[in-house]
């Protein structure tokens, strides 16, 4: 792409984060990975996005995915500059390429330097590529272009997992089997379905997947693993590491929805390996009825661009019928700022995610509710992310809905979360990792766990459900509790207090899953073998 007449990428700038320390410069003729993302040949239309209507993979792609001349364009480029072209995906409007770094500045306008910044999950330092300020592309490819990820190669983002601290444990746990019975989910096994789970990190080890579903007494499902930009299934012994979010997801998902299909896809954890992993899932053969997606963090830790691919990943997932359940996050309405504002977390705060948030729960072992308010341990403990975001409007399905204004501002914008389960640690998950069984927390189980839920769904009604929030906020308004969910009154996650109907705490509250099986039929049309006739 070397040109004379280079131009700024829009929202391309990354400033230097708080304590990056320079290393030295990257070798020259180091390989960099990298990304390009394309314009959409037409914008998806929001009844497409947000309607009960569906496109396939092929017409997504068709009518929605990148030009082929722009595609052809875009790799001349790459190529002529030096550039080696991994993958062409038009569909999904990305093109995978390789340099040497002594070719990137004459690419992106850009130098690479080695520096060393805190990893946002073990706030460990790590060395890795760095850039600073805007990427330049030439001036024929302006707007064509929309996105070059994976020249910064720093940790992009943590998980939301947390291990019970056994000696310190006051509340009871449960298996994913007795929550769906808490809370009420209809009979169904996920027969037919494909679900994805994205992870930035570890791995499982089969053996304890098939010695934990024996505990369960369920049928073992079958787990694939899936490489994306070289990232593998690398169990690294540790269950209170990146393993731990890895088997939680499958375990929980796969307890719930025990004959879906399930595929783990493994990706670096850098802002390339997050948009190219869920990009991937999204449009697979066979599409999958959920995505779940238990990493994320501060909106204000992404850059534009990136936020912009996320999004618009999403919204081709949205279009396809796919529903991708995201982790909220799990500490509380600041996210682990510093700033003494409040932020909620992405990708959960893209209005085309199902945000999930995180209560405490005590029930008996009927399965009855005793008590449930919002997960809030304190700063050590966590608490369930929550809030307004300051990146994305309201959606017109949140309307209604009562989102305050953002913190310091008087305007508002998307609310997070849209839907809750317990993720409290003390009152958390019984699960297998690398050998132990242990108890783990977070809003990344309540991800799974809406997941699984959404497998069973979309096996009774023989539907994918796409973008829920619209019939799942059909009946909210502010103050009154919307039908299908039990609402969580009580605790606060920070700057922010549970109330009646919808709040940036719990958000509609948990599932009574029954219920929202109407609700869910209502709304689509669709007709199930329980006094219906099938699906339409």
């Amino acid at each position: 792409m070397t040109d004379s007449h280079q131009v700024p990428l829009p929202g391309s700038a990354r400033s230097d984060p708080t304590g990056l320390q320079q290393v030295g410069p990257v070798q020259p003729d180091d390989v960099v990975s990298f990304t390009v993302f394309l314009r959409r040949r037409a914008e998806l239309p929001d009844e497409l996005v947000e309607g009960p209507d569906t496109v396939s993979v092929e017409e997504l792609g068709d009518h929605y995915g990148a030009r082929p001349d722009e595609v052809n364009q875009v790799r001349a480029a790459l190529e002529a500059a030096g550039a080696q072209v991994v993958q062409v995906h038009a569909g999904s409007r990305r093109i995978v390429a390789t340099a040497p770094a002594s070719a990137i500045n004459g690419l992106f306008g850009v130098t690479l330097t080695t520096v060393r910044s805190t990893h946002p999950g073990t706030g460990q330092p790590v060395e890795h590529r760095g850039r600073s300020g805007e990427l330049r592309v030439p001036a024929a490819l302006d707007g064509v272009v929309t996105a070059v990820l994976g020249l910064d190669d720093r940790p992009q983002a943590r998980n939301y997992a947390r291990v019970r601290d056994a000696a310190a444990a006051t509340g009871p746990s449960y298996t994913p089997v007795q929550l769906a019975t808490v809370y009420g989910f209809p009979e169904a096994d996920g027969t037919g379905q494909t679900a994805a789970i994205v992870e930035l990190g570890g791995g499982y080890e089969a053996a304890d997947l098939t010695t934990y579903f024996a505990g369960l007494k369920v049928p073992e499902p079958k787990v694939t693993a899936v490489g994306v930009d070289g990232g593998k299934n690398v169990p690294g012994g540790d269950p209170t590491g990146a393993d731990g979010e890895v088997m939680l997801d499958i375990e929980v998902l796969g307890a719930i929805a025990p004959k879906s299909d399930i595929l783990v896809y493994f990706a670096p954890n850098t802002d390339q390996g997050f948009v190219d992993a869920i990009s991937t899932a999204v449009h697979a053969t066979p599409t999958p009825a959920v995505v779940s997606i238990s990493w994320g963090q501060s909106e204000d830790a992404w850059t534009a661009q990136t936020r912009t691919a996320i999004d618009n990943a999403l919204a081709d997932a949205a279009a396809l019928g796919v529903t991708v359940t995201v982790a909220a996050g799990d500490a509380g309405s600041a996210d682990s700022g510093t700033d003494s504002q409040q932020h909620v977390d992405f990708p959960a705060s893209s209005p085309h995610a199902l945000a999930c948030g995180g209560t405490s729960l005590h029930a008996d072992a009927s399965g009855t509710v005793q008590s449930e308010v919002v997960w809030n341990d304190g700063s050590a403990g966590g608490s369930t992310g929550g809030g307004v975001s300051d990146t994305f409007p309201v959606p017109t399905w949140q309307n209604e809905a009562g989102v305050p204004t953002r913190s310091g501002a008087t305007t508002t914008g998307r609310g997070v979360p849209d839907v809750s389960a317990v993720a409290d640690p003390q009152t958390g998950y019984q699960v297998r990792v690398d050998g132990k069984d242990t108890v783990i927390g977070g809003t990344s189980a309540v991800a799974p766990l809406w997941a699984g839920l959404i497998c069973r769904y979309a096996q009774l009604l023989g539907k994918k459900l796409g973008l829920m929030q619209t019939a799942l906020y059909d009946s909210a308004s502010k103050g009154r509790t919307a039908t299908g969910f039990r609402d969580i009154t009580s605790g606060n996650n920070g700057a922010y207090t549970a109330a009646a109907g919808w709040d940036p705490c719990t958000g509609l509250g948990v599932p009574i899953g029954t219920q929202l099986q109407s609700v869910l039929q209502d709304h689509s049309g669709v007709a199930t073998e329980h006094g219906w006739a099938g699906p339409g």
